[in-house]
């Protein structure tokens, strides 16, 4: 069993669809095994996407993800870092195919609704930036 974080960021919280997005990935045999609400500071946002640093987009990306509440996930599932990048669909929504989470909710390449870890590495260290071990229940 693989696990991975995804966010529910927050145009995503801010449309009421975190029921649907969830929903969504429960019904492609994902599992919920931690999941917090929380409103992160600028500096906390920066934490999480320091390997963002040295992009352009950095600072409107930390901002923007510390404008509103976020929902933080971690999944479990076979194969589930590629089936939750296959949900969520292509980082620009123009591009997303149709029935993906960000061609249903996101308005662009920035605000496009969710995050998903891109590889074990970063599904590791991304989980601990959120959760501590107590908080997931496998």
């Amino acid at each position: 069993m693989e696990r991975t974080l995804t966010i529910i960021k927050p145009d995503g919280v801010e449309k009421n669809v975190i029921g649907e997005i969830i929903r969504r990935y429960e019904e492609k045999g994902l599992r919920v095994v931690a999941l917090k609400r929380i409103k992160q500071t600028k500096d906390e946002a920066m934490g999480f996407y320091i390997v963002h640093k040295d992009r352009p987009f950095y600072d409107s990306l930390t901002d923007f993800m510390s404008e509103g509440p976020i929902v933080v996930i971690v999944l479990e599932g076979e194969g589930a870092i590629a089936k939750v990048r296959e949900i969520m669909g292509a980082t620009n929504p123009e591009e997303a195919a149709p029935g993906t989470i960000r061609a249903d909710f996101a308005a662009n390449i920035e605000r496009n609704t969710v995050h998903g870890s891109d590889s074990p590495e970063s599904a590791e260290y991304e989980i601990n930036y959120y959760f501590s071990q107590l908080e997931i229940c496998g």
